[in-house]
């Protein structure tokens, strides 16, 4: 991966990180998810997501700011 990217965030349901994935991207951030979970039994392991480095406190603010409209 390019020295640029950050990881900001680990998930256990590719599910959940793919949606934070959409909905940075149509904020105009790029992202990347790396999904680390075995194959076979996906208890073990994590997905990660990654934004560039000069993006990364606009997107953790997005994140907290959809948090928190679901609680």
């Amino acid at each position: 991966m390019e020295q640029d990217w950050k990881k900001i965030k680990d998930y256990t349901n590719a599910i959940e990180a793919e949606i934070v994935k959409q909905m940075l991207e149509e904020s105009g951030i790029p992202a990347i998810v790396l999904n680390k979970q075995d194959s076979s039994y996906l208890v073990f392991g994590k997905i990660e997501l990654y934004v560039n480095q000069q993006d990364e406190e606009q997107a953790l603010m997005l994140i907290d700011s959809t948090v928190e409209k679901e609680d």
